[in-house]
């Protein structure tokens, strides 16, 4: 049992790890396409509103399979040779898309709440163009924004168990193998619940906190 410990403890790590990449990525990647998706290019415009109706409409299981094995598959082709992609690597760059797409759609929401008075006054006062989205428009967007985002990374870190179908040893993967071999499914469930929990309830924690810190006063 004390090894399945070490297995745990390494696929907490491992968890943490998926999540915190794939969050930051597909939080850059969710307010490049929501600015895309607000701005006058026709073409792209249409590109990110396709990418977010596209992968919303798809189970994160399906895009971590299609992201694996069409990776794999692409650099087999590329390199005349079987190639197998990286586990960890795929995770990140699926959860990343999936991550992604909603969050483009809670800053686009967030970013239009924005009164357009503010990036008028900014121009005025004479800031550049990312000088206002930096200064201005982000800050007053995230503070709308952050409850949404809230519970999207919390369901973030619950789908980062979907990635143990590709071999990844996260904490679900470690729990599939332990209650196999062990044969005591129940007592390794139940320890994979209990660690996604304390992840899952620290996150809430951390944003409720996040929240009271940059709330208006009296609001």
């Amino acid at each position: 049992m004390l090894s399945f410990a070490l297995q745990f403890f390494n696929g907490l790590q491992i968890t943490v790890l998926l999540a915190l990449a794939s969050g930051a990525l597909g939080s850059l990647l969710g307010l490049l396409v929501a600015m895309v998706k607000l701005s006058k290019l026709g073409v792209s415009a249409l590109l990110g509103q396709a990418y977010t109706t596209i992968v919303r409409g798809l189970p994160e299981l399906l895009v971590i399979l299609v992201v694996y094995f069409g990776g794999t598959a692409a650099i087999t082709a590329l390199t005349g040779r079987y190639v197998e992609i990286n586990a960890f690597a795929a995770g990140v760059a699926a959860l990343m898309i999936v991550f992604g797409a909603y969050c483009a759609e809670i800053f686009r929401g967030a970013i239009i709440s924005v009164p357009r008075g503010q990036a008028e006054a900014a121009r005025s006062l004479g800031l550049k163009p990312w000088q206002t989205w930096l200064f201005v428009i982000l800050p007053q967007m995230m503070r709308v924004a952050l409850p949404a985002y809230g519970n999207l990374w919390v369901s973030l870190v619950k789908d980062t168990s979907l990635v143990s179908v590709i071999g990844l040893s996260d904490i679900m993967r470690v729990a599939f193998i332990g209650a196999g071999s062990m044969r005591a499914p129940l007592t390794f469930y139940l320890v994979a619940s209990a660690l996604y929990l304390a992840l899952t309830s620290l996150s809430l924690a951390s944003f409720r906190a996040l929240e009271r810190r940059i709330q208006i006063p009296g609001h």
